[in-house]
């Protein structure tokens, strides 16, 4: 946990353009866009079971289930922020005008997809990435009138199971997931496309894997909206990862989503997703070199009209 407030002290001291927002509360409806309203009770009400708690991997606390109502609505925030919708978009809700596209945003957490539509799993309680497809196709559908696609750009070193599952059959998201093959989970689900890497897979490899994977995206699919798991832990030195990504090696893994996106002129949402190093300090810096790059983006968004 503490690799969240080093993550956010770093990007203060270092990136002055980082603006931060207090992360909102998913709403009960809002959750069930992707999660099943007995899932969400369960959570809520701390009658969800042990063995349940246990998969998810801590124990249960109000505090967790505020914590991932907030994970969730962060990734919501962020998205919102990056197609420019408007601030709160809750039914009944007071709504403030639309404002210009951000092109990037990010939650400093989240990247929740172990998550189903009726559990959890994985320490992932609520699919954030789900949740925020959905409502955002919702929302948009009502300012715009048109249909929002989005792709669920997956590049933790664990498969997106959840996100997978909760979009099985749905022409409107696609999912990619790139993962250590023999990795957690064990018992894998079925993305729109999945990239399956051996266990100490390097950059070189990795990168010819990804560009790959983007080609193949773009052939089958043209969203409106990126969500973008950067996680941490294809990082040479996580505890979890088995790959053997270098500091440059995910840099450039990021450029080029970041360059994929911005080609097509994307918004596109990010979360951290897993890491797990050794040194905390080593998975701070990973992210914090991710949030690097989406500046660059984000910077090429404010200036694209000059």
């Amino acid at each position: 946990m503490a690799k969240y407030q080093m993550l956010r002290d770093r990007l203060t001291a270092e990136l002055p353009q980082v603006r931060m927002s207090p992360a909102i509360r998913a709403s009960d409806g809002e959750l069930a866009l992707a999660h099943t309203p007995q899932y969400i009770s369960a959570i809520a009400e701390g009658s969800i079971s042990l063995m349940a708690m246990r998969e998810i991997g801590f124990p249960w606390s109000e505090a967790m289930a505020e914590r991932a109502r907030r994970s969730a609505g962060a990734t919501v925030a962020a998205a919102r922020a990056a197609l420019g919708l408007p601030a709160s978009g809750a039914a009944g809700s007071v709504r403030v005008a639309a404002t210009p596209p951000e092109g990037v945003a990010a939650n400093l957490a989240g990247g929740t997809h172990h998550a189903y539509a009726d559990k959890g799993g994985g320490f992932c309680v609520f699919n954030d990435a789900a949740v925020a497809a959905r409502l955002m196709q919702a929302e948009w559908g009502r300012l715009k009138a048109t249909a929002l696609r989005v792709a669920v750009i997956d590049l933790d070193v664990h498969q997106g199971n959840g996100t997978a599952s909760i979009f099985r059959n749905d022409g409107s998201v696609f999912t990619l997931s790139m993962h250590g093959q023999k990795n957690f989970p064990f018992r894998k689900e079925a993305s729109d496309l999945d990239v399956e890497l051996p266990d100490g897979c390097a950059d070189e490899a990795y990168l010819h894997a990804l560009e790959l994977a983007l080609d193949e995206l773009d052939r089958r699919f043209d969203p409106g909206l990126v969500i973008y798991l950067a996680g941490a832990d294809p990082f040479e030195g996580d505890r979890l990862g088995r790959l053997k990504l270098t500091y440059d090696g995910l840099e450039a893994r990021d450029r080029r989503v970041f360059d994929w996106a911005w080609q097509r002129r994307l918004p596109l949402a990010m979360t951290m997703g897993g890491g797990y190093g050794v040194r905390i300090e080593e998975t701070v810096q990973v992210q914090v070199n991710t949030y690097k790059v989406a500046a660059d983006y984000w910077r090429r968004w404010q200036n694209r009209g000059a």
